[in-house]
């Protein structure tokens, strides 16, 4: 878009241009996604090109980043918080590279499930403190898997204590892994009765393939986002030489 130093546009004219209401218009402009625009003695509001240029650089961002990362991201850009912007935008992009980190480590952790107890888990049954220290993770997050029936530890005769085998350790680490990825507890769940009941993954493996597709899309989206912006701080710059 070239922008015009005298087209103005109402925000009917923005609204119908993405097909937004005027009332979120108005709401974008509240929240600092677009910059403060001028009234009109009757007091309405006049946008300039440079809003349609902020409008659509925010609707792209959201399309990759999510409604409040775009947010702050256009918020720090028309206040000139370069600094906030970039900060903000490197802790987005290191959220996208934890995300498929632990995309990656659920892909092979289901690799390598068979139908017996990995070689790499004690041969002695632990206790909720031991596995949790093992996870990285507080016991109570073990008892809440335990009410959710993604585990299933057995209790000592002796003590009552409860007590992880092999399984047990491998269903924790699968549900440490899932819920990192975000995986809702009754969703876990069932993925591990399947697993139990039939011994295949097939489930998870669609649920995984999903997610690896929804998050290239989102990639893709936000280098989309990342373009506009970049096109939208040219423009500031050269209204604010």
């Amino acid at each position: 878009m070239k922008l015009s130093k005298s087209r103005t546009w109402r925000p009917i004219d923005l609204a119908r241009e993405h097909g937004l209401s005027t009332q979120a218009v108005r709401n974008y402009e509240d929240l600092g996604a677009l910059p403060p625009a001028e009234r009109t003695d009757s007091g309405y509001r006049r946008y300039t090109d440079l809003h349609a240029r902020a409008l659509h650089t925010f609707l792209a961002l959201r399309a990759g980043y999510g409604h409040q990362a775009a947010v702050d991201l256009m918020r720090s850009a028309n206040r000139n918080d370069r600094v906030g912007l970039y900060r903000r935008w490197d802790e987005l992009h290191a959220g996208f590279l934890q995300e498929r980190r632990t995309h990656a480590e659920v892909t092979a952790a289901l690799e390598a499930l068979n139908s017996t107890p990995s070689p790499r888990y004690p041969s002695e049954p632990l206790t909720v403190g031991q596995l949790a220290r093992r996870l990285g993770i507080h016991p109570a997050t073990l008892r809440q898997w335990e009410r959710a029936g993604i585990t299933a530890p057995p209790r000592d005769r002796a003590t009552g204590y409860r007590t992880y085998g092999g399984t047990e350790i491998r269903d924790a680490h699968l549900a440490r892994y899932l819920r990192k990825g975000g995986v809702p507890l009754r969703e876990v769940a069932s993925f591990l009765r399947e697993l139990h009941q039939a011994g295949t993954t097939d489930h998870m493996r669609a649920m995984l393939a999903d997610w690896g597709a929804r998050l290239s899309v989102r990639s893709r989206g936000a280098i989309y986002g990342i373009a506009q912006l970049d096109h939208y701080l040219t423009d500031l710059d050269h209204i604010r030489s």
